[in-house]
Formats: structure tokens, C-alpha cells, sequence
């Protein structure tokens, strides 16, 4: 019962987190706050972090013993994985506001921009001309890389489905500010594996 309970939360917690950045609903915010909608994704992080807690808590009350351990060989998959998700934020950072994405950018200029990169514009340099989401990336690698016990793996795979899922959202938001420039970058870069960037490095 407890692993169902867990799930539960976790998924609406998803839901909840996912639903308040559609397009629908903070198109529908725009129109109804005006620029006072600068402030709504400082409200959203605030609001994604108090009602994360519980939920939190809750997970770690109810581990378990670990039904899959990276011992051995796979220690170094594991550290691959860290790795991976340590690069993936690192060459995020350079391209992504850290103040527009905490809200806090908005609020000080008194804009409603919901792009995230430094320059507000569409950027395709550096990791984001190698895949269009690596922090993504860098997340759904970090969580598998843990040790796996029961209640972590239905968290994971939660997880996973969220990110993967708000990816898509996130698409359709930049769709909907870029247009084609947007699409003809989807066309260019994959979305998670590097696939392009792979088979021109080993000539495929």
C-alpha cells in the first residue's frame, strides 16, 4: 500500500507541476495578470519546492533495502552516469539564465519573457547545437545513477515520464515563441540522444 501511496504522490505532484506551465494555463495567466505575470515563475518555483517537501519525505520514510546495486563493473556505468549529468549541467549553464529560470530576472525587469537562454533569443552554440535539452538529459542520468531500491524505482520512473513529458511542453511553448526558426532547429538537433553530432565524430 505505501509503494501505491508513493506513486500516487509523486504522479500528482507531476501532474500539478506540469499542468501549471502549459501553454493553456499560463497563456490564460497572461492574459488575465498582464505583467504582473513577471512574477509567476518565481511563484511557481517557490510553490514546485514546498509541495516537493512532503512528498520527499515521504519517499525516504518508505526505502527499502536496494533490489539493484552498482557494484563491480557497473560502479563505472554508474560513474559515467554522474559524469554525464555532471557535463550536461555544466555546459547548460553557460548557455541558460539561472536568474530568468528562478523568476527572479522577470521580476527586475518587469518582463513576461519565458525564454531561458542568457541572450532571451533562440541559441543553438555550444552543448545546444548538440541536443536541444540537456538538463533533461542531465537529470533523468543523475536519478538512474543512484542505488535502486524498490520505492526509487517507481520514483525513477515517474521522473523520467515527467521530464520527458515537460520536454514536450517546453517544445511547444518554444514553437509558439520562435515559430520556424524553432522547428527548423528540431530539424538540425535531436532532442535527447546525439545522435547527429555522434555519427559525424566517427563517421557513420
Amino acid at each position: 500500500m505505501e509503494y501505491v501511496i508513493l506513486a500516487l504522490l509523486w504522479t500528482s505532484w507531476c501532474v500539478v507541476h506540469s499542468a501549471l506551465v502549459s501553454i493553456t494555463v499560463t497563456n490564460y495567466l497572461k492574459s488575465k495578470l498582464g505583467n504582473h505575470f513577471r512574477f509567476y515563475r518565481l511563484f511557481y518555483n517557490g510553490f514546485a519546492i514546498l509541495t516537493l517537501i512532503p512528498v520527499a519525505i515521504y519517499s525516504y520514510a518508505v526505502q527499502g533495502e536496494s533490489v539493484f546495486v552498482w557494484d563491480g563493473y557497473l560502479r563505472m556505468l554508474q560513474v559515467f552516469l554522474f559524469l554525464i549529468a555532471i557535463f550536461l549541467f555544466s555546459a547548460g549553464v553557460t548557455h541558460y539564465d539561472a536568474l530568468q529560470f528562478l523568476g527572479i530576472r522577470q521580476v527586475k525587469q518587469r518582463s513576461i519573457s519565458e525564454g531561458m537562454t542568457k541572450t532571451g533569443e533562440l541559441n543553438a552554440t555550444g552543448i545546444l547545437g548538440i541536443m536541444r535539452h540537456p538538463w533533461y538529459v542531465g537529470a533523468i542520468a543523475f536519478i538512474w545513477a543512484r542505488q535502486l531500491d524498490v520505492s526509487a524505482i517507481i520514483v525513477n520512473i515517474i521522473l523520467t515520464a515527467h521530464l520527458i513529458i515537460g520536454t514536450y511542453l517546453e517544445e511547444g511553448k518554444l514553437v509558439a515563441e520562435f515559430g520556424d526558426e524553432y522547428r527548423a532547429y528540431q530539424k538540425e538537433v535531436p532532442m535527447f540522444i546525439p545522435y547527429k553530432w555522434l555519427n559525424s565524430k566517427i563517421g557513420l
